[in-house]
């Protein structure tokens, strides 16, 4: 997801005007909480965006620390981008539908930002 995320995030700066912090989270245990909630602190918003199933990812750990540690720091409801919760297809096609991709961060960055 990093390169969808930085492709969202150059679009984001080059057609919106706004600047998206992204972080890549090569490590989750121990998660790198510290970076988490600094970017909350600065941004005010949270997007994740995974390629894992909806339900018990990482993402969902992400999202459980922010708003368990820094809800009171946050501007608009906190995002989730998933894949779709299927079993992970195997024809290339139906594998690029089933995860989010670069325009999909994007809407959901702009629906958080209108909040």
């Amino acid at each position: 997801m990093v390169h969808e995320c930085l492709a969202a995030a150059t679009q984001l700066s080059r057609e919106h005007g706004i600047e998206a912090e992204v972080i890549d989270l090569r490590c989750v245990r121990p998660l790198d909480e510290d970076t988490v909630l600094a970017s909350v602190a600065r941004t005010g918003r949270i997007v994740v965006a995974t390629e894992d199933w909806p339900w018990g990812s990482v993402a969902s750990e992400v999202l459980a620390v922010v708003t368990s540690r820094a809800f009171h720091m946050l501007d608009a409801p906190p995002a989730r981008l998933a894949a779709l919760d299927v079993p992970i297809p195997s024809h290339p096609d139906l594998y690029h539908a089933q995860r989010p991709n670069a325009a999909a961060i994007v809407e959901q960055v702009l629906d958080t930002v209108s909040y």
